[in-house]
């Protein structure tokens, strides 16, 4: 396709790259969408079916993962239609935490900062590898100890 005949569909490249950030997540939260039904009720194997599912779908697609989760191109800012599949993204996280008892207002970005962790580094230091993927049950393991059903939470310190 021509960029003349590319434009007749959309106003700029920031505008198409937008589409792109947009099917991304659409994508990846009707995989989400998908599994949701049939996660167990046991809350560490319902976040390790989660944090699986996710860290596979960075890894396969590292391009892809730099636009959904670090803003790559300069300028760009998601318009609200298109970041609204990463909200409904957040907001299936939010509803499963919340199910397995997670309380604590943090603990999604927790969650996200880990797995954004994982897949920045599986994908910059052995793509199609497993080093950082076999760290998934431990980082699961890591997040409920600080943040499960039965942990009291720590006080901040000043």
């Amino acid at each position: 396709m021509r960029a003349p005949s590319l434009y007749g569909h959309f106003d700029s490249k920031l505008t198409i790259i937008g589409a792109m950030f947009g099917q991304a997540w659409a994508e990846f939260d009707a995989t989400a969408a998908a599994k949701e039904s049939g996660l167990p009720d046991d809350p560490r194997t319902a976040l390790l079916a989660v944090a699986t599912t996710w860290l596979d779908a960075m890894a396969a697609d590292p391009e892809r993962n730099a636009l959904m989760n670090q803003r790559p191109i300069p300028g760009f800012t998601p318009s609200a239609e298109s970041y609204a599949f990463a909200v409904q993204t957040i907001e299936r996280l939010h509803h499963l935490l919340d199910r397995s008892g997670v309380t604590d207002p943090d603990a999604s970005d927790l969650w996200t900062a880990i797995l954004a962790g994982l897949a920045s580094q599986q994908n910059a230091n052995d793509p199609g590898g497993e080093r950082w993927r076999r760290l998934v049950p431990r980082a699961v393991d890591m997040f409920l100890s600080e943040v499960g059903p039965d942990t009291t939470r720590r006080k901040k310190t000043p």
